[in-house]
């Protein structure tokens, strides 16, 4: 787990997923001396909705949960448990809960009583593989949310894990796993990087794109120019 201060999660806050990406994707080696570059895959797919863009950009520590959402058979633990363990995690929290259900997702898997305890109890968004509801409510109680979608209802409610690593949108997740998570998706941060290294790249990714979109505002911009701007190095 990555145990870093607030000021630093408040500076990752001023960037968005995907420039934490590319600061971790260029800092990542070829599996191999001398390989061909290799790029990690540590993001959500397209299946993942950010439902709140607006709200901006949360980052925070994963703790995971899985759960069915209409299946009376599946095993189910007291649900008080899991409040408990929201109370003990390292703060801020990013929920991270999949919907295991034979029909994943037919029934909601969160909704805004919901959002209003864990935003209590320091959660500042949740991610969801499967359906909320009551997107109305969880905006005003200020909960964002990351989900494939809404549904009106819900069926039998089991929690059957908690604290397991869990793949969410094709991204695996761990409980401890620090997320950035905005209106592109989620990326997370792995395990062994160093987190000034990827705040360092950031800063100068952001400087070096900003000069290559001012290059194409200049009068007479031209393929070449856009050649020669892409040359500037932001290292």
């Amino acid at each position: 787990m990555h145990k870093v201060s607030q000021d630093v999660l408040d500076e990752l806050k001023k960037f968005d997923s995907a420039t934490v990406f590319n600061a971790i994707a260029e800092l990542t080696p070829s599996p191999t001396a001398g390989g061909a570059r290799w790029v990690p895959e540590n993001y959500t797919s397209g299946t993942m909705r950010c439902m709140m863009p607006d709200f901006g950009c949360q980052v925070g520590y994963a703790v995971t949960t899985e759960v069915t959402t209409n299946d009376p058979d599946s095993p189910a633990l007291p649900w008080d448990s899991y409040y408990e363990v929201l109370e003990k995690a390292p703060k801020p929290i990013i929920a991270v809960m999949k919907d295991v259900d034979t029909r994943a997702g037919r029934g909601a898997t969160f909704g805004d009583n919901m959002a209003a305890a864990h935003k209590a109890l320091g959660v500042v968004g949740a991610v969801v593989d499967g359906t909320i509801r009551d997107l109305k409510g969880i905006r005003e109680i200020g909960l964002p949310m990351w989900s494939h979608g809404l549904v009106p209802g819900h069926g039998v409610f089991n929690l059957v894990r908690i604290n397991g690593p869990v793949t969410v949108s094709e991204l695996l997740v761990q409980s401890g796993d620090l997320l950035i998570a905005d209106q592109d998706g989620v990326t997370k941060i792995p395990e062994g990087y160093d987190i000034a290294a990827i705040l360092e790249h950031c800063h100068s990714i952001r400087k070096y794109e900003q000069g290559l979109q001012a290059a194409t505002r200049v009068p007479g911009f031209t393929a070449a120019k856009w050649k020669e701007a892409r040359k500037k190095s932001y290292a």
